[in-house]
């Protein structure tokens, strides 16, 4: 990796689509630490640095949630749903792929099938479980480097790692990269309320903290933003639209491109719903379904569908098998395209065969 950074003249840093705090965090963390002016840097080797008059550009696949624009350099990242025509001429360009939160192109949609096309070497660095389409790819020599780490919080703590390794980089990490750093721990788990038990995470903290994090800040930019509109939504979920299915300890919440639309959904909006009926006592399971409105040639709505649980208690399988998606044992992820209502019967379906 030193020696490709060293080398390469036009680098890409890409993640995948509907960025999240981890996304943006691990995406930027990078930015940032190759955006530092040389002139800036310790003199100790060795040095995580870029060719003398390389590029650095940062890529999302569509839009970013609001709360998120306040991460240093986030005014950079280029939108490919927006300007479709300049990111194409960057990936053309591109001469190294940094690859951070996802393990398949298809996670990044059309602007994984400009990567492909563009045989240049290209890193990996995610914590996510590979299916057999994304170990196909390791096993092929797609990726020139991987860092792969499922046992990982985040993306963001591998980035923490490769830059921290004695051997790429000796110098100490500035606050811009601290802060992308720590925001993807935080909002992976949930505040540090899953995927965070082990004493490792901590130390990874206490180093961002030494380098100038300021935590409660951060937690109030992404936390504590919201709008009247995406509160009044929250509401309508939890007292409308939540079910509980009380002898699987289980709740669904579904929201419509309608519903959405009436409460002037944003990017965003909905960031963290799942989370908040395992408040409830006897809840150890929650779903949510979000409807994301068929676009102009496409014939079918796309279904978001959330995952998370408490304890020993898997939802990973059950996103990767029934609904395409996968993730961590207490946070995964997954699709479908169609209906709330054909989303919903197929959750109802399988649900037994998954839950404890």
């Amino acid at each position: 990796m030193k020696e490709l950074l060293q080398h390469a003249q036009h680098i890409v840093i890409l993640t995948h689509m509907a960025p999240d705090g981890d996304a943006m965090g691990s995406a930027l963390a990078l930015y940032n630490r190759l955006n530092v002016p040389e002139a800036q840097l310790n003199a100790a080797e060795p040095q995580c640095k870029r060719a003398e008059s390389a590029s650095v550009s940062v890529i999302v696949p569509n839009a970013f949630p609001a709360f998120f624009n306040w991460m240093p350099g986030a005014e950079r990242v280029h939108v490919y749903e927006k300007e479709s025509a300049v990111c194409d001429d960057i990936l053309a360009a591109a001469d190294l792929f940094l690859c951070t939160d996802f393990n398949d192109p298809k996670r990044i949609g059309p602007v994984g099938e400009k990567m492909l096309a563009n045989p240049c070497p290209k890193i990996l660095i995610d914590h996510h479980l590979m299916d057999e389409g994304a170990k196909g790819l390791v096993d092929e020599g797609f990726w020139t480097e991987v860092h792969s780490h499922p046992e990982a919080s985040s993306a963001c703590e591998i980035v923490y790692k490769v830059l921290t390794s004695e051997r790429l980089t000796s110098e100490r990490l500035t606050e811009e990269v601290a802060t992308c750093i720590y925001t993807g721990l935080m909002t992976d788990t949930g505040n540090f309320s899953y995927n965070s038990t082990r004493a490792e995470l901590y130390d990874i903290i206490a180093a961002l903290l030494r380098a100038g994090v300021q935590k409660d800040a951060i937690y109030n930019a992404v936390f504590n933003q919201y709008s009247e509109h995406r509160v009044r939504l929250t509401g309508y979920a939890l007292y409308r639209k939540m079910r509980i299915y009380p002898e699987h300890h289980l709740a669904l919440i579904t929201l419509s491109a309608d519903e959405l639309e009436q409460y002037h959904y944003q990017v965003g909006d909905t960031e963290g719903l799942v989370n908040m009926p395992l408040q409830i006592s006897d809840v150890y399971y929650s779903v949510f379904m979000r409807e994301e409105r068929a676009k102009p040639g496409t014939p079918k709505s796309r279904i978001r569908i959330s995952f998370r649980s408490q304890g020993d208690r898997p939802v990973n399988i059950w996103a990767h098998e029934v609904f395409h998606g996968g993730g961590h044992a207490n946070a995964s992820g997954g699709e479908l395209f169609g209906t709330i209502g054909q989303a919903v019967r197929l959750f109802e379906q399988t649900y037994k065969k998954y839950l404890k």
